[in-house]
């Protein structure tokens, strides 16, 4: 056949076939999107159509000057979004400090009482967000029977949305009920770690279609080294020699735990590799959200205004991107077919706002220590929770691994703890005249 053949005869086939081509390129699309990097970069996309407009609003009221030159009804706002008060005070929370002293002045049996609430909130939260997220995103609806094969959801990112959506209810609510300190940072500050929150939200999310959910939560305590490394990048920090040592105690522990994992009941060793790659992209993005709000608390403002800033931008960035992809309606027909996804989504949600406002409660009234090791022993339970409603096994190195881990976070709480101590007591001494 003729090179000429070659060319026409395509054409003849789309002539004759319409319908044919058109079902052989939807089913191209459809595999396509079965491909996690393919939506992450279909997501970023739509987060663009949002991010670049905004830079260049900014760029053009910065370089008018229309804080000396604006005015008008729209002043204001666009004076809190583009400049703020662009006053920094350091690493102070008004609100922090006044409840932090109202909890210290109280008696023991309260103090008590208000500990055992802090920690049953954080427990039964973030432990029925863990179960839920891998029964959410492992699991098949629409059957009964474990035999038969039902409809998976696969959309993380409408998951991101309801979490942040309903977290923005609650921080607007709390934020009319008590009393703020004054607003100080530009809003669009917030953007950068709104936009790395969700990322690092959909890759928790996205991890669970590739890897087990204890090998996620080792994973998730892991991100110390790199937490470390984007403080000295972005807030330029120091750190002890003890950091440093329980650092790679932690990842020696998680390298014992996947390295004995048995992963006979993944695919194939590219799936693996795949939710490697996308645990990396959670820990490096979750480590610039720390650190970004970090320096963000530098201008005065409490935790409940972060958690209202953030999560307004995320809805922003989560629902532009689904409404241009199409896929919220898709998500909504889903929840309207599977009643019993919609009644887990939502309960998703409440957990994870909820479970803000008892980390922001916890650190107020007993500082972060306290809020760490409630958290470490979260991540434990959450592991043997998992390992026994969804039949993970983990063989006797990986129990070890799983052990050095935690008595490593369990190091750096003690250290930690010794040095502010120490240097209370040292401040507290009568200085030499």
């Amino acid at each position: 056949m003729t090179s000429f053949s070659w060319r026409v005869f395509p054409a003849l086939v789309w002539l004759l076939f319409p319908c044919a081509v058109a079902a052989q390129e939807s089913s191209l699309l459809e595999g396509w999107q079965d491909v996690w990097f393919f939506r992450f970069v279909l997501n970023m996309l739509g987060y663009c159509t949002i991010i670049i407009p905004g830079y260049l609003l900014i760029t053009y009221f910065r370089k008018v000057n229309y804080l000396e030159t604006g005015s008008g009804t729209c002043y204001p706002a666009i004076k809190a979004c583009v400049y703020g008060s662009e006053v920094k005070i350091g690493h102070l929370d008004d609100v922090s400090f006044a409840s932090r002293s109202d909890g210290d002045s109280g008696s023991t049996f309260k103090q008590t009482i208000k500990l055992l609430f802090c920690a049953a909130g954080l427990q039964v939260s973030y432990l029925t967000w863990g179960v839920l997220q891998e029964r959410v995103m492992t699991r098949s609806y629409g059957t009964s029977n474990p035999e038969e094969e039902g409809e998976r959801f696969q959309d993380s990112q409408f998951l991101v949305f309801m979490n942040r959506i309903l977290a923005l209810t609650v921080a607007g609510v709390w934020c009319l009920m008590f009393k703020q300190p004054r607003h100080g940072a530009p809003m669009y500050k917030y953007s950068f770690a709104s936009l790395s929150n969700i990322l690092s939200s959909w890759c928790q999310y996205e991890a669970l279609k590739y890897i087990s959910f204890p090998t996620q939560v080792l994973a998730k305590a892991s991100k110390v080294i790199p937490v470390m490394l984007m403080g000295k990048l972005v807030s330029r920090k120091s750190y002890e020699y003890w950091e440093y040592f329980t650092a790679m105690l932690i990842s020696f522990g998680v390298s014992m735990f996947l390295l004995s994992s048995n992963n006979d009941d993944k695919p194939s060793t590219a799936t693996t590799f795949s939710g490697v790659i996308i645990l990396m992209g959670y820990i490096v993005f979750d480590s610039f959200t720390s650190n970004w709000q970090d320096n963000l608390f530098k201008h005065k403002m409490s935790s409940v205004q972060m958690m209202f800033g953030v999560n307004l931008f995320s809805c922003l960035f989560t629902i532009g991107s689904l409404l241009e992809q199409g896929t919220l309606y898709q998500a909504v027909g889903f929840m309207v077919r599977h009643p019993t996804f919609a009644f887990h989504a939502v309960l998703l949600s409440i957990c994870s706002a909820c479970g803000q406002l008892f980390i922001f409660y916890t650190i107020n009234q007993f500082g972060a220590a306290v809020f760490t090791i409630i958290m470490t022993l979260r991540q434990a339970i959450a592991i043997l929770l998992s390992c026994f409603i969804y039949g993970h096994a983990v063989s006797f190195v990986g129990s070890i691994g799983v052990a050095v881990v935690f008595l490593a976070l369990f190091l750096r709480v003690y250290a930690r703890n010794r040095m502010k101590s120490s240097g209370r007591s040292q401040q507290s001494l009568p200085q030499k005249i």
